[in-house]
């Protein structure tokens, strides 16, 4: 399922929209902006890329951030041998990743040494969440865990910093936002990524919410392009969003082994009807 992208290939969009007094001088601002928009449309020229970026980048970080912290917390339960805590902290942990999982899979080898299922990979390369996962609920033990504990958190640790050097550009969000839903279609809603602890939903939940923010982030300028697009789209996520309530449980979420058939089905009706319209959001935002 996991997606490696091998370069840092993302380039940052900046907008020119100044006003020109002559035709040359026209000319050349077109010339400008064609090249910056890597051939985006006119319409598209007048978006404030830089800042809507620059907020996604926001966003990104602050996840970042917090799992750092978080994933610490998970992985000194899981060195100190207290089973119980860590698989309280296993699911929510791992939200704070799923939720800006398009730039992790931008950074080469990261998302796979994080996320990694069993079989994705090569038995000795096989590290991460779904390593640890592995031992808690199908041995219910920590035993020869210290060093996959210790090396998530630095991988974890190398996602923030890199962070400040990778560069985002308008395609990684709207292509990003459609992915993220791709990713809760081809494994979350069939229970297959989180095959031990069955806590796929807490990934579902934040897959949804990484597709949200971005959503939000260009919902402006979409209602300004297309309103039937827009309504359609907040439409989507605000039916998937109360589907997916109804699965909640005090803080975290129901048990995957809970869902029914039926379940399953209305939430893959639901994905299916917010992707369709999504997948539209960067022809009509010209990238």
């Amino acid at each position: 399922m996991k997606r490696q992208i091998a370069a840092l290939f993302l380039a940052s969009s900046v907008v020119f929209a100044g006003c020109a007094s002559t035709s040359n001088e026209k000319n050349d601002s077109n010339v400008n902006n064609a090249s910056v928009n890597n051939g985006s449309d006119a319409g598209a020229s007048q978006i404030n890329w830089e800042q809507i970026v620059a907020d996604y980048r926001a966003f990104a970080t602050e996840q970042a951030d917090t799992a750092i912290i978080e994933t610490e917390k998970f992985t000194n339960a899981v060195k100190s041998g207290d089973i119980e805590t860590a698989k309280k902290l296993y699911a929510p942990t791992r939200m704070y990743f799923e939720r800006i999982e398009p730039i992790a899979e931008a950074m080469g080898d990261l998302d796979p040494n994080i996320d990694a299922r069993e079989n994705d990979v090569e038995e000795k390369d096989w590290r991460g969440f779904h390593r640890i996962e592995q031992a808690l609920w199908v041995n219910n033990s920590t035993v020869g865990q210290e060093g996959y504990a210790d090396q998530l958190l630095k991988d974890v640790k190398q996602l923030r910093a890199l962070m400040e050097t990778v560069e985002v550009e308008p395609s990684l969000m709207v292509t990003g936002a459609v992915e993220l839903l791709n990713e809760v279609s081809s494994s979350k809603v069939t229970g297959e990524e989180e095959r031990y602890s069955h806590t796929d939903l807490y990934d579902f939940v934040a897959n949804v919410e990484g597709a949200k923010k971005i959503y939000v982030l260009l919902q402006p300028e979409l209602a300004k392009k297309d309103a039937e697009l827009d309504k359609q789209i907040g439409s989507s996520f605000t039916n998937l969003e109360n589907a997916l309530a109804a699965y909640k449980t005090g803080d975290g979420y129901k048990s995957y082994l809970d869902l029914k058939e039926e379940d399953t089905r209305k939430l893959s009706q639901l994905l299916d009807a917010l992707a369709e319209p999504l997948s539209q959001m960067g022809t009509t935002l010209g990238v």
